[in-house]
């Protein structure tokens, strides 16, 4: 980037009101704590106290300005910066953030010590899953990694405004939203907007019209790509004039500031948010000129790209010297003053870095002399025992140390590992888990795995309709239910959907619940995403399976990690519906579900063969407070199926695979658009004395939780497996959780078989279809053949 000239313009200097001195002095010591704390973060990673670390360094002016606009209620989605702001807010203390740095479970208190740290978040959610007021408090989403992921989310959070604001009245808002008047605060580093979500995003706001204030973090490098090479023209506001508001339109606001211009950003923010949040129109503030004097991150130093004219440029417009100038200059405080407030700062940083490492030593020592005193007295150990206890004899070692080690001296022990050690290691290893793994899905009283099934009631004369009416009578009467359900997605509004599940309905509940969106696949999950972390019940459809990999980044680093990441603190319980398994052609016929099943452990996937199974597993996940995607089979809209009389109260279990047929020969297992395919072929088979049982698995994620498939293989002791997937893709993730899982192999008289899709993709027309996905009489053969193993 161009670098100006390190002078002060009288304009520099323009003042503030006099009453605003105080805060002035204010801002300037949170930002010399902020300051120092970056400081400590980069020191202790390199002197080994922590493994990773990002700080806020260059960036602390603009946060102090931005804290002057929050208001109680609104949310932040933000990169893995920020703890300027948190000090500015009082959302935080020191001790807080380093304990985060520090991987300190019991004193982390935005993850729990899984997430390292600058990833921030409060709690939305109480340990019975019910909603706490978020109205009285400034709210931070979990913070990620992935570069620009967190603009999908904000646009979500800042949709949820709209609708509460476009709902007055129809909606519950108690400790949810006040009038909509709340603002979703996103950040991004200037680099990241590359990234085509970022355009996305914008794009969505400036057409749905939602109260987003996007701050463009510009320090004129992306690591150690300079802005030239990242951004058309060098500048990220002006690439995005195109979507400058204009009047009897839409579009965005936009406006740019410089970084260390202390008097233009204290008015800037509140002046935009205030316009944010009044007219629902969405703002980015481009604030450049910004430095990072500690290089990016901890992984390296920025000496190694930038050249010297840039680094002592660097020096001299760092945003805290430039404060300090203004506060000298405009005659707020002298020197003395300020040098003082310096002291102040680096020898809070300095206790509270004590405190925190005290807070994380201390339990580590006390749980290592613990387990040294189930040793006998020295001079009584075995050799063995010995070693152990010199090995962990540190000060500062880790659980996972302690367990290693002594898994090692199991190993070497054999029988002769002392009961006391056993019983330390399996309760530790328990401990360890759960402080690391628990809170994948929900555990509360309200967790759809708890929910157990209802059985799906037939009157004596009910009559079969095509799938597409079941599902559209389900939706029109939910959506009388239940006011807080909302539903979007490409073409779902106008047409009711490519398949007409919700034909009809947004002329009777409008256009505010049943809507269109744009083919943007990434931030209709984001929308989803953030309706969701507001209490609210969004179903959206990507219209085909094979299209949710456009939103896949935002489900396995965004949804399905939410409540683990912040250890039960925060939950987003969305639907994601689509269709796929059978159609025609390439794009259309979407089985692809073992990059799902890999990826969104922390969601369930529910595979349903009909549109009845699909209604009773809506209830289910409706009734619950976790984010599942529900697949629909693409080529059974038009198929008839009896309607249950309790459509929207019985639920399919998740986890809970259903016996269709029963059989001695062989059992199969299957799930979604091939249980037809099966049925039939058993039905051909049976005529030649062949028994084939019939399992449909129902949902992927979770998978048959009370292990009943290896309880009827242990009756059969033969296996199939048929999916539409590819090979060795989800029928192998069948098989590892019959076979190993559930420890089926001891019961098998014959190889699994498994019968999948052809390892090309779905081939269009008849031919294509026979050939790429697996037919009648595949199955059929495949069975003969496996019982006359």
């Amino acid at each position: 980037m161009a670098l100006k000239e390190p002078e002060l313009r009288p304009a520099d200097f323009r003042k503030i009101p006099e009453s605003d001195y105080e805060r002035a002095l204010h801002d300037y010591y949170i930002c010399r704590l902020s300051r120092e704390l970056s400081n400590i973060i980069r020191k202790d990673v390199l002197s080994g106290r922590a493994k990773f670390g990002v700080s806020d360094d260059g960036k602390e002016l603009y946060q102090i300005a931005m804290a002057r606009a929050i208001q109680n209620g609104d949310w932040r989605a933000d990169y893995y910066r920020g703890h300027t702001l948190l000090l500015a807010l009082d959302l935080a203390t020191p001790e807080q953030l380093l304990a985060q740095l520090y991987s300190d479970p019991a004193h982390d208190a935005f993850s729990g010590g899984r997430q390292m740290g600058g990833h921030y978040a409060s709690r939305t959610i109480d340990e019975n899953g019910e909603w706490i007021d978020t109205t009285e408090r400034f709210n931070l989403s979990s913070a990620t990694s992935p570069t620009a992921g967190q603009m999908a989310r904000g646009l979500g959070l800042a949709f949820a405004s709209k609708v509460f604001r476009q709902q007055q009245g129809e909606l519950p808002t108690a400790g949810l939203s006040t009038n909509g008047n709340e603002i979703a605060w996103t950040e991004i580093g200037d680099a990241s907007t590359s990234e085509g979500v970022f355009w996305e995003t914008m794009n969505a706001a400036g057409v749905t019209g939602v109260p987003m204030l996007c701050t463009v973090v510009d320090d004129g490098y992306g690591i150690s790509v300079p802005v030239e090479l990242q951004t058309t023209k060098g500048s990220i506001s002006k690439a995005l004039a195109g979507l400058t508001y204009e009047e009897d339109s839409n579009g965005i606001e936009i406006y740019a500031v410089k970084g260390w211009d202390y008097p233009a950003l204290v008015e800037l923010y509140p002046r935009v948010a205030k316009r944010v949040r009044e007219l629902h129109r969405t703002a980015l503030v481009h604030v450049s000129e910004l430095t990072q004097p500690n290089g990016h991150s901890t992984s390296g130093s920025h000496e190694r790209y930038k050249p010297a004219e840039r680094l002592e440029w660097e020096k001299t417009w760092d945003c805290l010297l430039q404060f300090r100038h203004y506060l000298l200059g405009a005659g707020i405080a002298d020197a003395a003053e300020l040098d003082e407030l310096d002291r102040r700062a680096k020898k809070e940083i300095a206790a509270a870095r004590r405190r925190a490492w005290e807070q994380l030593t201390v339990p580590r020592q006390a749980r290592r002399d613990a387990l040294l005193a189930l040793l006998p007295a020295e001079g009584q150990r075995s050799p063995e025992l010995t070693a152990l206890a010199k090995e962990i004899t540190g000060d500062n070692l880790p659980v996972s140390e302690l367990i290693d080690a002594v898994r090692r001296l199991r190993f070497q022990s054999g029988a002769d590992f002392p009961d006391q050690l056993r019983d330390w290691l399996r309760d530790a290893q328990q401990d360890l888990t759960a402080t690391v793994g628990g809170n994948l899905l929900s555990n509360t009283p309200r967790s759809p795995l708890r929910l157990g099934g209802i059985a799906a009631a037939y009157g004596d004369t009910t009559k079969a309709l095509p799938g597409y009416e079941i599902l559209q009578h389900y939706f029109n009467a939910k959506f009388a239910e239940r006011p807080e359900l909302f539903a979007f997605g490409e073409d779902v509004g106008e047409i009711g959907d490519v398949n007409q599940g919700f034909a009809g309905l947004q002329d009777r509940f409008g256009k505010h619940r049943i809507f269109d969106t744009g083919i943007r696949e990434w931030t209709i999950v984001g929308q989803a995403m953030g309706m969701a972390m507001r209490g609210l019940r969004p179903i959206a459809e990507i219209q085909y399976l094979d299209y949710i990999f456009y939103a896949l980044p935002m489900l396995t680093d965004d949804v399905a990690t939410l409540r683990w990441r912040t250890n039960g603190m925060q939950a987003c319980p969305l639907i994601i519906r689509t269709r796929g398994h059978r159609l025609e052609g390439v794009w259309h016929s979407g089985s692809y579900l073992s990059p799902l099943i890999g990826s969104l452990r922390g969601m369930h996937l529910c595979v349903p063969r009909n549109m009845v199974q699909a209604a009773g597993m809506y209830n289910t996940l409706l009734e619950g407070d976790d984010p599942a995607i529900v697949i629909e089979v693409l080529n059974g809209y038009r198929l008839r199926e009896k309607e249950p009389t309790n459509l929207l109260e019985f639920r399919v279990p998740l986890g809970v695979p259903e016996r269709l047929r029963s059989g001695t020969d062989v059992t199969l297992v299957t799930y979604g658009a091939c249980v037809r395919v099966c049925l039939e072929a058993a039905e051909l088979l049976e005529k030649s004395e062949i028994s084939v049982e019939i399992i449909d698995v129902q949902t992927l994620l979770p998978f048959d939780l009370e292990h009943r498939i290896v309880n009827h293989l242990k009756h059969t002791n033969r296996l199939l497996i048929v999916d539409e997937d590819a090979p060795g893709a989800t029928s192998a993730y069948i098989e590892r959780q019959i076979i190993e899982t559930q420890g089926g192999f001891q019961y098998l008289d014959a190889p699994v078989r498994t019968l999948t899709a052809a390892v090309h993709r779905p081939a269009y027309a008849d031919d294509g279809n026979y050939e790429s996905k697996p037919q009648v009489m595949d199955v059929v053969e495949a069975v003969v053949e496996l019982v006359g193993f």
